[in-house]
């Protein structure tokens, strides 16, 4: 299967509706050791992007993660703006003038979105961060693939990694970010990068397996 121009306005469509309905959770998870407006910013940004969406859908798909990524810098408040709307600028960088992609070329650009996300949060695994869901995902999905597991079922195994990293961040001790300044105090809360990420890892597999 490979991923097409509708596939990832889909994608797009389906994060900004999760992001909405769960918006109450995430707060929730930044209350505990953030700013309490992780859920309204991603939001409000991805509300953003959907009003921009149709002036882009007949363009290439690194058109379209470009214009997600520079609504998201300037709608977005606080870090998550910056590090998902570099995120989705790196990935349409990979992309560009591409109306379909590979297997291959969708972990290229997931790829490019998490160096991205890391030089501009100088973040690591194991710090407590979106890291901890998006790179255990991207290496499922890799390997996966290099087994020979079709795209669906290769997502699925990302997916729950990605699960499974988000869940382990709330043993972790926050070394970035706003929760970095609560020390040991951040131990038992998940972290709300972490699992906004895991929603937006489900959101792409939703669109991919109903398109199989």
């Amino acid at each position: 299967m490979r991923v097409a121009v509708t596939h990832v306005i889909r994608f797009i469509e389906e994060t900004a509706a999760i992001l909405q309905d769960q918006r109450h959770y995430l707060t929730e998870l930044d209350a505990a050791i953030g700013d309490a407006d992780h859920g309204a910013n991603l939001d409000r940004g991805f509300s953003a992007v959907l009003a921009r969406l149709p002036g882009v859908a007949e363009m290439d798909i690194g058109s379209i993660l470009k214009t997600v990524g520079a609504t998201l810098v300037s709608t977005v408040g606080g870090a998550s703006g910056s590090l998902y709307g570099t995120a989705f600028l790196r990935a349409g960088s990979v992309t560009a003038d591409r109306f379909e992609l590979s297997p291959e070329d969708l972990v290229a650009a997931l790829e490019s979105a998490l160096e991205g996300i890391q030089a501009r949060g100088k973040a690591q695994l194991g710090e407590k961060t979106m890291i901890d869901a998006i790179a255990p995902g991207i290496d499922a999905l890799k390997q996966a693939l290099a087994a020979g597991d079709d795209l669906v079922v290769a997502l699925r195994k990302g997916v729950a990694a990605s699960g499974e990293g988000t869940q382990a961040t709330a043993s972790m001790i926050a070394t970035k970010g706003r929760a970095s300044y609560l020390g040991e105090r951040s131990l038992g809360h998940q972290d709300p990068g972490a699992a906004s990420a895991f929603l937006m890892a489900q959101a792409l597999l939703k669109v991919i397996e109903s398109s199989e």
